[in-house]
């Protein structure tokens, strides 16, 4: 496979079209256009639906992107730590990380990095909306599901998923009955589940409504209700059978990215952590951010 067509590809599905990639990177449009065309042909199949004004993937196309994506953004990671070279790693290095991954592993994370990096100061904000890093003046961001934006880039590090649990004590509900949950916030909605039998509707009656998942975990866990969670954070609690297992959610996969700007060389701190991430969860698996978190 052509790794230049691969990356043109790469920048027209992050910047969203061929003119706005073109314009961002200084490639000629043209270029671009040629290249795409040359790996579908190569590849036999159609990376975008082109639209009179809009340019979208297809099933095919986000599937390339998002293995493509993390591959050429670990090509150019590596590239960046060669070009480094001895250079240490020293000074201020601020992060950005939502609330439920900083509750659960940054406080080890950053005190492992601390250790490892002595001159590097970090310091860590913990939110969940989605910051303006470059205004801001954030060095990385680490998010869930992050939307598109065309001037960062970086790379899926953990996977996760939803899953329905219970108490053993509650009785799980037959179709179209109501049963009691703990709710993050205030949703009322039907949970969609995926099962061995098939797919199935949870008819909910929020009993509970907290503001945290960690609240919300420790609810179900003393028997006030079902809980929609990630299952990294009940893993031990599915193994130990204090918690039972009622479905997967029927949504997209949970994916936390670690982001930085797109025309910003990284410096060696920079290098250092994300080298960090990639030694403290070399898989990405819920598996491995249940044990970090409980190891």
């Amino acid at each position: 496979m052509d790794l230049l067509a691969l990356s043109d590809f790469a920048l027209v599905a992050r910047y969203g079209g061929f003119g706005k990639a073109a314009r961002s990177t200084g490639r000629p449009k043209a270029t671009l256009s040629r290249r795409v065309a040359e790996l579908e042909a190569s590849m036999s199949v159609r990376l975008f639906e082109r639209g009179t004004r809009n340019l979208k993937l297809t099933q095919e196309g986000r599937a390339l992107f998002e293995r493509a994506g993390s591959l050429l953004t670990e090509l150019e990671e590596t590239a960046a730590a060669i070009a480094s070279g001895g250079e240490r790693p020293r000074g201020r290095l601020r992060i950005s990380a939502p609330l439920l991954f900083s509750q659960t592993v940054m406080g080890k994370l950053a005190a492992s990095f601390a250790l490892s990096y002595a001159e590097v100061r970090l310091e860590v904000t913990t939110e969940d909306r989605a910051v303006d890093m470059i205004e801001e003046g954030f060095d990385l961001v680490i998010r869930v599901n992050p939307d598109p934006d065309e001037r960062l880039v970086g790379r899926a590090f953990l996977r996760d998923r939803l899953v329905v649990v219970a108490g053993p004590d509650l009785a799980r509900p037959n179709e179209g009955m109501s049963v009691p949950v703990v709710v993050r916030g205030s949703d009322r909605a039907a949970w969609r589940v995926r099962t061995p039998a098939g797919p199935a509707t949870i008819v909910v009656e929020p009993v509970l409504g907290l503001a945290s998942l960690i609240m919300v975990r420790d609810a179900v866990r003393a028997g006030v209700g079902a809980g929609r969670l990630p299952i990294s954070l009940v893993n031990r609690d599915l193994a130990e059978g204090t918690l039972v297992h009622w479905g997967d959610v029927d949504a997209p996969d949970i994916a936390l990215w670690v982001l930085y700007p797109t025309r910003r060389l990284l410096n060696a701190r920079v290098l250092a952590f994300l080298d960090h991430l990639k030694r403290a969860f070399p898989n990405g698996t819920p598996d491995e951010l249940s044990s970090y978190a409980e190891g």
